[in-house]
């Protein structure tokens, strides 16, 4: 069945916050399968609309989710943003956390690059200690087994001394 797309924008924007239904509820009330609400709501995400799904609490909303609200608000001046957040139900303060977690997200990955390489160094340190300890152990171990079989060779040759004789 087609529907207008007057009638799928109107959904579409019960999907949104404030309002933030579900896509059941909105089956129920609209008479429409849950299937295509379903599908109208990933078209609308193609096209860089939010529609989040996990949840109705902006701060559950996915990564991605967040990240377009970011771009969709980043040219707005004060009051296009406030009307935007009230429009959304968002608070002014959520989406400026967003903003900067995403303005610091380069500076993060830079930071957690530098720990990791610091962990990798510290790990090969320990591995080249590692290392020389069982080279070391090796030897030692060589050096008794080579004693060892010296002192079997001099009994099989002399016999056993006694030092009860003395």
């Amino acid at each position: 069945m087609r529907y207008p797309a007057e009638r799928k924008e109107a959904i579409l924007q019960k999907m949104a916050p404030p309002m933030s239904l579900t896509i059941p509820e909105l089956a129920e009330q609209e008479g429409i399968s849950a299937a295509t609400l379903y599908n109208w709501r990933k078209q609308a995400r193609a096209r860089g609309q939010v529609l989040p799904s996990r949840s109705t609490q902006p701060d559950q909303w996915t990564s991605q989710e967040k990240f377009r609200i970011v771009l969709e608000t980043a040219p707005m001046n004060e009051a296009e943003f406030a009307a935007y957040c009230r429009e959304r139900g968002l608070y002014p303060e959520q989406v400026e956390a967003w903003r900067d977690a995403c303005m610091n997200a380069n500076a993060d990955a830079a930071e957690q690059s530098k720990q990791q390489r610091q962990a990798r160094k510290e790990e090969q340190k320990r591995l080249r200690k590692l290392e020389r300890e069982l080279r070391r152990k090796d030897k030692a171990l060589a050096e008794t087994a080579a004693l060892l079989t010296l002192s079997k060779k001099a009994e099989a040759i002399w016999g056993t001394t006694n030092d009860e004789d003395d």
